[in-house]
């Protein structure tokens, strides 16, 4: 039954309609408990990266050295877009969120991946990247909103955009003024936060009087060292592909993962198993307990029109 309602939901994913599952929207974002026409190819080597939206998950451009396209090129041009990937729930497997990933579309390469165009995070366009992250979510949210899809949105943002008071100010600035804007999700990568511990807590602290909440991602080996963020605001441990892929049949892999869903449980916060790529995966992830899982196995990142036609209406 699982299998073939999974089935349904890839499937329906895949041909961008609505894949017509049930629950939905659940998450509050300032609470501690959670109750309750693109076309996108084959994926290449997976590798992520946490600044202003990365997923570097599909090779779809040409072998290009890093950084051979000017951001500051493709940033006047508007080559730039984001994509989305959903997050499905683990049980009802229905929609429950996505991540917004940047993607460049140029003129005669096509779709680019951020591996050939983003810049160093001191580079003086990266604040100028992590704006246009920021804006172009929100400005979809709206989209959306105006055809009556509402849906929980993530972004990446490098933790030395939080750092920076200005930035922090920007982001705020261009929440919308609207009720029916639940809040945003920034996710932060789980090792950064880690190292620069007191810049994330403020970040934190601040960001959830203004309907913004902070997700740890890319949690790995270092999941044991949760339980020392007691006094870290957060809603979401997102658990990284390399501990999710294979952990059907590694016990290891298990045992970390079981430990982070407690510990996250502990805290009131939601997970999610990234990177799910195996019916024996999701299986695992799901008898785990992980809350919502995201991956090839449902759906790739698409752009803003095809997601907007597998959200169903509020």
């Amino acid at each position: 039954m699982v299998s073939r309602k999974l089935q349904q939901v890839s499937a329906a994913f895949a041909s961008g309609v609505n894949p017509k599952v049930t629950g939905g929207r659940n998450l509050s974002l300032l609470a501690k408990n959670d109750n309750g026409p693109e076309p996108v190819v084959a994926a290449g080597t997976y590798r992520r990266d946490n600044m202003a939206g990365i997923n570097m998950a599909d090779n779809w451009s040409a072998d290009l050295p890093a950084c051979a396209i000017d951001i500051a090129q493709a940033l006047r041009a508007g080559w730039l877009e984001l994509w989305y990937q959903p997050k499905i729930g683990s049980q009802a497997l229905d929609l429950r969120g996505a991540e917004a990933l940047i993607r460049m579309r140029h003129p005669q390469l096509g779709i680019v991946q951020p591996a050939n165009f983003m810049p160093a995070t001191r580079d003086p366009h990266f604040r100028a990247l992590s704006q246009f992250v920021i804006d172009q979510a929100l400005a979809d949210w709206r989209y959306f909103r105006a055809e009556q899809r509402q849906v929980d949105m993530s972004i990446n943002l490098p933790i030395s955009f939080l750092d920076d008071p200005a930035s922090v100010e920007y982001l705020c600035r261009q929440l919308p003024d609207d009720p029916a804007f639940d809040g945003l999700i920034v996710e932060v990568d789980g090792g950064d936060i880690t190292r620069d511990l007191p810049i994330a807590r403020t970040f934190a602290k601040q960001a959830r009087l203004q309907k913004v909440a902070i997700s740890i991602d890319r949690v790995g080996g270092e999941g044991a060292a949760l339980a020392e963020l007691r006094d870290f605001p957060f809603v979401e441990i997102k658990v990284d592909r390399e501990l999710i892929s294979g952990c059907a049949d590694d016990r290891s892999k298990r045992r970390l993962c079981q430990h982070i869903v407690d510990v996250a449980g502990q805290f009131g916060a939601r997970t999610v198993a990234v990177g799910v790529e195996t019916h024996a995966d999701f299986a695992a992830a799901r008898e785990l307990g992980f809350d919502l899982v995201q991956g090839f196995l449902f759906a790739k990142p698409m752009g803003v029109r095809t997601f907007l036609r597998t959200m169903p209406p509020e």
